[in-house]
């Protein structure tokens, strides 16, 4: 796995970016983890990021933008049409997940984040997988 990828989280939970930032910086050794802490002016943020994303992990219940909005700003754009969209929720009821995948959302991880599974998650999905396994 390419610790250089340019990972990106949008979170406007503090406990939430802090355990991510733990997660993929200080116990997978990424290099390039870029956090926002909510979705104003997302899509013209993101696009000042350098290099971009190769992974993007998306909080559904965001404002103003929510991750569908976000999710769908993504894909009808160039640069992210096939990039991993990942979303990120303690929503995860079967018909919530199923909502998910049909607004083309690459995968799902449930918060709170399961430390132990995390890191082969993130591995499976940059190997391409969709990820729909809800582990608590």
């Amino acid at each position: 796995m390419n610790k250089d990828m340019c990972i990106l989280y949008v979170e406007d939970e503090p406990m939430s970016r802090r355990v991510m930032d733990l997660m993929l910086v200080n116990e997978m050794e990424f290099t390039n983890v870029v956090i926002f802490e909510d979705s104003t002016d997302f899509m013209e943020r993101l696009l000042t990021l350098d290099p971009q994303p190769e992974l993007i992990m998306l909080d559904i219940h965001m404002q103003p933008y929510t991750g569908f909005d976000m999710l769908a700003m993504l894909r009808n754009h160039d640069l992210f049409s096939e990039t991993p969209i990942i979303a990120l929720t303690a929503s995860v009821m079967n018909e919530e997940v199923q909502q998910l995948k049909n607004a083309g959302f690459d995968g799902c991880i449930s918060k709170p984040i399961n430390m132990d599974e995390f890191p082969k998650m993130i591995e499976l999905i940059v190997q391409g997988q969709k990820l729909w396994r809800i582990i608590s």
